[in-house]
């Protein structure tokens, strides 16, 4: 099957099952940063779903079962179909309802074994300070709302400057930090653009800078697309709610140059772990999925496995390398044991149905 020949709703399927997939897939080994622990506890390669060891993060859970970034991202997905929209209210509700009531802001507990530093301190300040949403986002510098905006990339893949609009809505529930919102945009920008059927390659960066200098995405930028200078004149104004620079959005050209270079190999792959970074914040964990996701384009099984057996926050960066993954290949690229032995398989395959439909459907943006 060629790129032209993959439905949106294949695409779509694709990215919504690949993010499930890669957070259930690295349940198991997640956060080894010793990596001759993984694979004393994991063997020299994960090849599927793994039972977490009862001493680690989600000890308890099975293979195949999702940590709470799966959790919050079918109460965004679910939120998303019912209401046919992007109604905040709405998932903040299923937020103060069916998470935080699980939750005693200590790390080590909740739904999916660990709640990540973002929505404990979400928590803190909505529960026990009583604080509206709004007011109780932190500065976690890491890519947790990025884990759950999949399902937004592509509700609003058609519509790319709603897509960004909304990405940076429900980014700022939880975190506030500038570098952290543009870097999620733009990832969700990418991934909007790739359930649209658009390549991922190095002219990714250019046809997203052709939106920004048209205003269709909230980054400020001083040249011209392809052009190493200002233009001649006086620089437009910011605007409120617009990213300071576009690096974000150009970023991904650099990667995806680096990953089809022949003369720039990173062998095996999983190291790109140790080139971008182990940790979790957006800095190290976005770049490495770029890479993934374009050195093994339609290999989706590829994709994900070296971004599992990579070690460190290697949850994430298997979230984020398997949307993209899914989107490029479709859901047609996914190995069917990967479907089959997810929990809850048949639910989020049609949530996924529903949002590309919902996604098709929406009037253009003018």
């Amino acid at each position: 099957m060629t790129h032209a020949d993959i439905t949106l709703e294949q695409r779509a399927r694709g990215a919504l099952m690949g993010a499930y997939i890669g957070d259930a897939l690295a349940l198991g080994p997640h956060w080894y940063y010793d990596l001759d622990a993984l694979q004393r506890d994991y063997g020299a390669w994960i090849t599927d779903y793994t039972d977490p060891r009862p001493d680690r993060y989600h000890g308890g859970l099975k293979a195949g079962q999702s940590s709470q970034a799966g959790y919050i991202l079918d109460l965004l997905a679910q939120s998303l179909v019912e209401r046919e929209h992007y109604d905040e209210a709405d998932f903040c509700r299923r937020l103060d309802q069916d998470l935080f009531p699980q939750l005693d802001g200590t790390p080590m507990n909740g739904p999916g074994g660990y709640t990540s530093q973002s929505i404990r301190e979400a928590w803190r300040l909505r529960v026990r300070e009583h604080r509206p949403w709004g007011q109780v986002s932190g500065l976690a510098d890491t890519t947790e709302a990025a884990e759950r905006i999949p399902a937004l990339a592509i509700r609003y893949a058609l519509r790319p400057a709603e897509l960004a609009r909304q990405v940076s809505a429900n980014t700022l529930l939880t975190q506030h930090d500038t570098t952290v919102m543009a870097m999620t945009v733009a990832y969700g920008c990418v991934l909007g653009s790739l359930v649209r059927g658009e390549p991922l390659d190095a002219q990714t960066s250019d046809r997203l800078m052709t939106m920004v200098h048209d205003g269709a995405l909230p980054f400020h930028a001083v040249t011209s697309v392809g052009e190493q200078t200002p233009p001649p004149g006086p620089e437009a104004p910011r605007q409120a709610g617009q990213f300071p620079s576009p690096d974000a959005l150009l970023t991904t050209a650099g990667i995806l140059r680096a990953a089809t270079d022949p003369d720039i190999r990173i062998e095996p792959a999983w190291k790109a772990s140790l080139v971008y970074g182990m940790p979790c914040a957006v800095y190290h964990q976005f770049p490495a999925a770029y890479y993934l996701a374009g050195r093994f384009q339609g290999d989706f099984e590829s994709a994900v496995l070296h971004a599992v057996n990579g070690g460190g926050q290697n949850q994430a960066r298997a979230i984020l390398t398997g949307a993209l993954a899914g989107a490029i290949g479709g859901i047609q690229a996914i190995p069917d044991r990967f479907l089959s032995g997810l929990e809850h398989s048949s639910q989020r395959l049609a949530w996924a149905e529903r949002l590309a439909r919902q996604a098709a459907s929406a009037p253009a943006e003018n």
